[in-house]
């Protein structure tokens, strides 16, 4: 057998110099895994060794600054670090000390990690003052309201605060500042970054979790590894929030604990996209073969699978120009492509705001016959009226599947396995039907097909 030739990747090198969690949802750990996620190559220099988990922290045990300083040279003495993040240094001997390196690292994204999501403190009281001369070295430094506040003096309880602390931090040395709204009052998430010539601003929608545990090392960690690959500043904090809103989004429930933010979201939601798109080709295939044509409304059927963590209408894959009947039964007009939907995507990502485990719809025509043969399905059925939708939705271009996905799960007893649309002037009354996976999508469409068949 021949001797096959290595071709090695070359990915940017990042640091951490930060604590272990042995619970692995935040610190070192979180550092690694969302800096692989990102594409950079994650090196590490332990400072503290933590016995925490989901709940807490149960102890803490400080390394001596000789082998913090031995971990960093090392790093330093054999790779090309594009990019370094602090996280829990504990105390300002190892503050002082990680300062003394920052002549040698080409970006530094400093996370003045001060206190643990369970509320464990991770900072020397004595140590607050020492973060003056390693702000005015980073790149960026992330607090949070909290930390913002220890820093500057400044409680930020809105965006203007949090403009003012970012303000102060730049005043301070640092290059920017990133406030994040996390821990700030309000319906969206606003994350306010401040360098000295400009102020920009992040929102995301709140999410009802405390499955946070985490979240500041994924962020600073998801900006140091795009820094490490040449982004500049903005892109870069972008892309960390963008992972983190869906790492929040769609925590790992691991633990007796909250659990964690999923630091690996937008890898694994990658890696689902060529599965979601050939489970629609085998749905689609077996509406062919059974010819579904008398569940077909006019304005076509289309098949629409979300990736397990879609947030948007790109990320489901749809039949393109739907699927129609013919003179012998059905067909697809063309293949299937992520994109392809508006209508149908928009309604099932809606329904799963209320049901994460929901991936798959289709759009049924509806009559009588067909209202009367929903009744074998295994779940509640639920509509909504249309008559009922506000102006200002119907003036909004895409928000009647939203609006009417939120009013009919708000009133059905559980999560509807077909949702009704008895439709309006000019708009085809439709029935959707819905699913976790591929096979009970087309059990639900092939039971009410059998069912109107049998009254023929």
């Amino acid at each position: 057998m021949t001797t096959r030739q290595a071709a090695p990747d070359r990915p940017p090198v990042a640091l951490t110099i930060a604590g272990s969690d042995s619970g692995g949802g935040a610190g070192i750990q979180a550092d690694l895994k969302t800096m692989e996620a990102c594409g950079a190559f994650g090196t590490s220099a332990v400072t503290s060794v933590t016995a925490q988990n989901t709940r807490g922290v149960e102890s803490s045990h400080r390394l001596p600054t000789s082998e913090i300083a031995a971990q960093i040279e090392a790093v330093l003495d054999d790779f090309d670090v594009r990019a370094a993040k602090t996280g829990m240094l504990a105390t300002s001997d190892v503050i002082d000390l990680v300062g003394e390196y920052t002549g040698h690292l080409p970006a530094l994204v400093v996370d003045p990690v001060m206190v643990a999501a369970s509320g464990d403190r991770l900072l020397e009281p004595d140590a607050e003052d020492a973060y003056e001369d390693l702000v005015a070295a980073a790149t960026l430094v992330t607090p949070n309201a909290d930390e913002a506040a220890v820093l500057t003096g400044v409680e930020p309880e809105d965006e203007a605060d949090c403009r003012a602390a970012g303000e102060r931090l730049v005043e301070m040395g640092a290059d920017a500042a990133l406030v994040k709204g996390g821990h700030v009052p309000g319906e969206a998430v606003v994350d306010v970054l401040v360098t000295e010539e400009t102020v920009e601003t992040f929102r995301h929608p709140r999410v009802d979790t405390d499955a946070t545990h985490g979240s500041g090392c994924t962020l600073s960690s998801a900006i140091t590894a795009h820094l490490a690959r040449g982004a500049d500043l903005t892109e870069a904090v972008s892309s960390g929030i963008d992972l983190l809103a869906r790492g929040v989004r769609y925590p790992l429930d691991v633990g007796e604990g909250p659990g964690s933010v999923h630091h690996m979201v937008e890898v694994r939601n990658d890696a689902a996209r060529d599965p979601t798109g050939e489970a629609v080709e085998s749905v689609v295939e077996q509406f062919v073969d059974r010819d579904v044509r008398r569940l077909v409304p006019e304005v076509g059927m289309n098949v629409v699978a979300a990736t397990p963590y879609a947030e948007m209408p790109e990320e489901t894959a749809a039949v393109e120009g739907r699927i129609t009947k013919t003179l012998s039964g059905v067909k697809p007009n063309r293949g299937v492509r992520f994109g392809a939907s508006s209508h149908v995507a928009r309604f099932l990502l809606s329904t799963r705001e209320f049901d994460g485990d929901l991936r798959f719809a289709v759009n049924c025509r509806f009559d009588d016959e067909v209202e009367d043969a929903l009744g074998v399905l295994d779940g509640p059925v639920a509509e909504y009226d249309r008559s009922a939708e506000p102006a200002d939705v119907k003036a909004e271009e895409g928000s009647t599947m939203q609006w009417g996905a939120r009013r009919a799960f708000r009133a059905a007893d559980g999560t509807p396995v077909a949702v009704i649309d008895r439709g309006e002037v000019g708009k085809e009354a439709i029935v959707k039907l819905l699913a976790a996976d591929a096979e009970t999508l087309t059990e639900r469409v092939f039971s009410v097909l059998d069912e109107l068949e049998s009254d023929e």
